[in-house]
């Protein structure tokens, strides 16, 4: 019988996951995502047609049978809040269930905010404390993919460590981004560097670094003196990247875990939406026949919320004025009439009105684009009104004078910028 389907194995992993607290760090704006993040935090992006960033790392927790949730916030918290209650209410606090909303509230700085990554853990270190956790998992909240916490804390324990980084394997030119591993041939961490301009290899491999994600599991006795520690330190920056981890990696057991496939071994799926051209790509991505983000995979749904909408519907059909969708993903509420889309992803209640032609386009929820409209390769903000005979992405120039682009050539419109202050923070 194999370790995966080993029951005693399977009960091993249900204990550590039950006597685990993740914390999700929802606090940062996001600023590359230029103004998307104007009126909401990074991880209260939509993405994907019904989904908000902040989705994914939930439902991973769900699905790997972590119940017990906490996500720190604090920059422009209110929509991932409110998403928040409204989506991921359903746990029993019967049963020692939660998903706890923990804004940043000075509770051991009474002059500041939360000052980085650490910080924002040990200034609710007595609320932690009194769960009295095994394990504590920390979590970005603005990354997209698919993943087991289970196996990273089975990992973990087997292996006797500290402390676990999940990682991605990345090229030498991507890894100067990340915070890069050094490690030996065990995983054992031995260095680990922010951005760093000649990043270290893998062992064995001569193009290729292992790059954080993000993903860090702390024994919670272990993780309370660190953070103790370093809010002691005045010349920290309290970020666990910068600050933590390099700090406890020569005295303690620091290992890398990799995020591969468990049935074929590669790298499986993981996106850093931070840039307006990451996000729109990575949306993408979700068009195509067969995506790496499988998003229909049943054995591990993504939940969100969602709120109730009629189905999408495509209206008229003669030579001048047919409504179709071709190649591309139309989410509930949506009205094609008389118009052709084509390669491109509407959010929920979208309306694109006759004899209009959208292109490689991304757009956010409740946009009514007009008549006569031809519009490629852009992210429409929620909530815009796009008015009759609009033309985007075909003058770049003229685009710039307008709203933004970015250096892949993708035009981000929002309402501010077409004159309509909405200031849908939703």
């Amino acid at each position: 019988m194999s370790e995966q389907n080993n029951p005693r194995h399977d009960r091993f992993i249900s204990h550590l996951t039950r006597n685990t607290i993740a914390l999700i760090l929802a606090g940062g704006r996001g600023s590359r995502l230029h103004n998307m993040t104007d009126w909401r935090a990074k991880p209260a992006v939509p993405f994907g047609g019904k989904f908000r960033i902040i989705d994914f790392p939930l439902s991973n927790c769900m699905n790997s049978g972590i119940r017990k949730i906490c996500i720190l916030t604090q920059y422009k918290a209110h929509s991932l809040i409110r998403h928040v209650q409204q989506g991921w209410g359903f746990l029993r606090g019967e049963f020692g269930e939660y998903v706890d909303l923990m804004p940043a509230q000075q509770r051991h700085h009474e002059d500041s905010w939360y000052k980085g990554t650490a910080d924002a853990v040990f200034q609710n270190i007595d609320i932690l404390r009194s769960r009295n956790p095994q394990h504590v998992l920390v979590l970005a909240g603005d990354h997209i993919y698919k993943m087991d916490y289970g196996a990273m804390l089975a990992d973990h324990v087997e292996k006797n460590a500290d402390l676990t980084i999940g990682c991605i394997e990345v090229s030498l030119e991507e890894a100067t981004a990340f915070g890069v591993m050094d490690v030996d041939g065990n995983r054992r961490v031995k260095a680990f560097v922010e951005k760093p301009e000649h990043p270290p290899l893998m062992p064995g491999r001569t193009d290729t670094a292992l790059a954080s994600m993000g993903i860090y599991i702390f024994n919670a006795g272990f993780l309370f003196e660190q953070l103790i520690k370093d809010a002691d330190t005045k010349s920290s920056s309290h970020d666990f990247g910068k600050d933590i981890i390099p700090s406890v990696i020569e005295k303690y057991v620091v290992n890398a875990y990799p995020f591969l496939d468990l049935q074929s071994g590669a790298q499986s799926y993981w996106r850093d939406v931070g840039t307006v051209d990451a996000y729109w790509a990575a949306n993408m991505e979700l068009i195509g026949v067969k995506p790496d983000l499988n998003l229909y995979d049943k054995t591990w749904p993504i939940w969100t919320y969602q709120e109730q909408t009629p189905p999408a519907k495509f209206v008229f059909d003669n030579d001048k004025r047919r409504g179709l969708a071709v190649d591309s993903m139309v989410s509930g509420g949506c009205v094609i009439s008389g118009s052709k889309v084509r390669h491109s992803l509407l959010f929920t209640n979208v309306r694109v009105n006759s004899y209009t032609t959208l292109q490689d386009a991304v757009v956010l929820p409740d946009v009514n684009i007009a008549r006569h409209c031809r519009i490629t390769k852009a992210i429409i903000e929620k909530g815009c009104e796009i008015p009759e005979g609009t033309v985007i992405g075909e003058d770049r120039a003229e685009d710039e004078r307008r709203f933004f682009v970015s250096p892949g050539g993708v035009v981000l419109v929002t309402s501010d910028m077409l004159g309509q202050r909405r200031h849908y923070v939703r």
